[in-house]
């Protein structure tokens, strides 16, 4: 099967930076010149804004691909990295956390009360048992002892695992026994949708008999008290966080490890059967995470507050919410609920009450704030915003502009970003000073990351085509591995084009005339259409394109006469249903389709549905909607943020 993929979208809008933006922005032009003219030198630059207990002198070190090490001989501490060097350059009273609870409690927490409370911790770990190498599992709500547990982990030179705390006992199970970890840090509870979703019943399930014996490598689960519902306790293993932490002494001195010892494995549901543990490593990882937040995100640390709206169960949330702003010493906002709760305009309310000025978040939430319209947002002040993102899959261009428009008041930049877990750092993104930007479009590799768009023998395609995305190049931030398991971590990530070395990510790409990277989904979503391969992201971006939608998915359903046909599940905005009925709507948006795309992308079914299922962290699950289209049985749903959705779906479509 041929590996192009037809693109048949256009988009000309364009959006260059202020001057007042260009001239006083982090990211230069000069860095693509410099990272152009020698890599190793330029990440080496990077690397050098750490602190280093002991300086390396070996930068990159290729010689066994795809196995990679960065900066091996050079010794450092995540933790003292991202919290005693700031306390030590005189920056001890800055805040680090502006939390925000969902029910509306609030604590402002500075970098020299974070350092003091996760000394504490490191030493409370050190006295359970856990020593560098040891593996911590972190189940817990977005408090800021989640980001103090990792940092503690980090600190005595352990690897932690966080789960996502909506899990259920099976998942959490599974990674607790793939890991070994010897201990779990958890909480009570969390809220959630303005009630409390409890945890620590979920991991004295996980750890109890699951049908072959209770679990054997975890010694101890330390809590932390949130929501004070009624949880069971087993003396000897469980303790409170409230006994232990405050009673600890505050004297802890950050002992410096390798660059290449391990950071924490973080889980990505496998497609099929166990979990990936992706693996990454300390020194680069930090280093790419740092480097990128300040350049993409464009961060002052003495004047801006930044919000990454992920939660820390996610790569998104480790490298953007615990280590790159930490690492840089800036303000941040950490808000522990669900967007509309308890009301639809909580997150303008947190910007406006914060003055927050770097909005960083996911299209799914972009689109989902479409659908309620403009006027809950316009009731907040987001003047003080200056800069927004986007992560977790392509952003179509209505959402892009809406983005700008109604959210940035038509002056901010947005940076679109392209990464994964297995990359832990974007790697793909306009710089905000620099760039003229393209809605819909990630644009251009960061300085010092080689990208390439191919075909299935590795050939590049040119400008105007599509393909696969590759990695031409390794990066300080890239996975180490697949824990305990070297062989899937070749076979999954570099076997298709072993003989070139590149990385394939498992996405479509093209290049459009400019030669800039515009993402098409995973290959796994591409539709093949009476001998067409054509993208779902593109049908998805014609639809949203309409004034009445908010939100669509497409994805491709077998069928006798074409090979597959184009199926759309979409959600309309309230601001059209209020004026509009929606008799005779799909069919006009089958034929607004072939309009804006053309016939051979006209949807044979559009269905007209409430929501959409996806994953706690905002991925839409087309998989799910593919077997609601083919009239299967629904696959599994544990990972939904909604399990109930697909019910709702399948009854819709009957």
């Amino acid at each position: 099967m041929s590996s192009q993929i037809d693109h048949l979208l256009n988009e000309t809008r364009r959006f260059a930076p202020s001057p007042e933006f260009a001239q006083a922005a982090v990211g230069t032009a000069d860095l693509y010149q410099r990272a152009g003219e020698d890599r190793e030198a330029f990440w080496a630059e990077q690397a050098r804004y750490l602190h280093w207990h002991t300086p390396f002198t070996k930068v990159l070190d290729w010689s066994n691909p795809p196995f990679a090490t960065w900066f091996e001989d050079g010794e450092l501490n995540v933790a003292y990295n991202c919290l005693d060097r700031h306390v030590e350059a005189g920056n001890g009273d800055r805040v680090a956390l502006l939390w925000e609870g969902e029910p509306g409690d609030e604590r402002r927490i500075t970098y020299a009360e974070l350092t003091d409370e996760v000394k504490r911790l490191a030493n409370v770990l050190t006295e359970l048992g856990v020593e560098a190498g040891d593996r911590v599992a972190i189940y817990m709500p977005m408090i800021p002892e989640a980001v103090a547990a990792m940092l503690a982990v980090a600190r005595v030179g352990a690897i932690h695992s966080v789960i996502f705390g909506g899990f259920s006992a099976d998942s959490l199970r599974s990674r607790i026994d793939d890991a070994g970890a010897k201990l779990v840090i958890t909480s009570d509870g969390g809220y959630r949708k303005g009630r409390v979703s409890p945890l620590k019943p979920a991991v004295d399930q996980a750890l109890g008999d699951r049908g072959n014996g209770p679990q054997e490598t975890v010694e101890h689960v330390l809590v932390v008290r949130r929501t004070e519902n009624e949880v069971s306790w087993t003396e000897g293993r469980d303790l409170w966080w409230h006994d232990v932490v405050p009673a600890a002494s505050a004297d802890h001195d950050a002992q410096p490890f390798p660059a290449e010892n391990p950071l924490f494995i973080l889980y990505t549901s496998g497609t099929t059967g166990k979990p990936k543990g992706i693996l990454h490593t300390s020194g680069g990882y930090l280093t790419q995470a740092a480097f990128t937040n300040k350049v993409v995100h464009d961060l002052h640390p003495e004047t801006d507050v930044f919000w990454c709206t992920a939660d820390i169960g996610w790569i998104t949330g480790h490298s953007y919410v615990t280590y790159g702003p930490l690492a840089n010493g800036v303000t941040q906002v950490l808000y522990e609920g669900i967007p509309d709760s308890p009301h639809p305009g909580r997150w303008w309310e947190i910007v406006e009450k914060y003055g927050v000025t770097i909005l960083y978040t996911a299209p799914t939430a972009i689109r989902s704030f479409m659908k309620l319209g403009r006027a809950i947002p316009e009731k907040f002040d987001l003047s003080s915003l200056r800069l927004l993102g986007s992560v977790g899959e392509p952003i179509n261009p209505e959402a892009w502009v809406w983005y700008r428009h109604v959210i940035g008041g038509d002056r901010t930049p947005i940076v679109d970003t392209w990464w994964q877990t297995e990359t832990g750092a974007i790697m793909v993104s306009a710089l905000p000073g620099v760039t003229e930007t393209k809605p819909g479009s990630a644009q251009v590799p960061l300085p010092g990351i080689g990208v390439d768009v191919v075909d299935d023998g590795g050939e590049h395609v040119g400008n105007g085509n599509g393909g696969l995305l590759v990695l031409t190049d390794p990066w300080p931030s890239m996975l180490r591995g697949i824990w305990g398991d070297p062989e899937r971590f070749k076979e999954t990530y570099w076997e298709k084009f072993e003989r070139q070395g590149f990385y394939f990510a498992g996405d479509g790409a093209r290049l459009d005339e400019d030669g800039d990277v515009w993402f098409l989904g995973r290959v796994d979503d591409v539709m093949n259409v009476s001998g067409h391969r054509l993208s779902t992201t593109e049908i998805e971006s014609a639809l949203v394109g309409n004034e009445a939608v908010a939100e669509a998915a497409v994805v491709g359903a077998s069928d006798e006469t074409t090979g597959q046909a184009v199926v759309a599940f979409v959600i309309i905005k309230q601001s059209f249903l209020d004026h509009h009925s929606p008799e005779g709507l799909a069919d006009t948006l089958r034929t607004w389709v072939g309009q804006q795309i053309g016939p051979i992308a006209r949807p044979r079914d559009v269905y007209i549905v409430g929501e959409l299922p996806k994953t706690r962290s905002g991925k839409i699950m087309r998989r799910l909607l593919r077997d609601v289209a083919e009239g299967r049985e629904v696959g599994d749903t544990t990972t939904l943020a909604d399990t109930m959705v697909m019910s709702v779906i399948s009854a819709q479509v009957k």
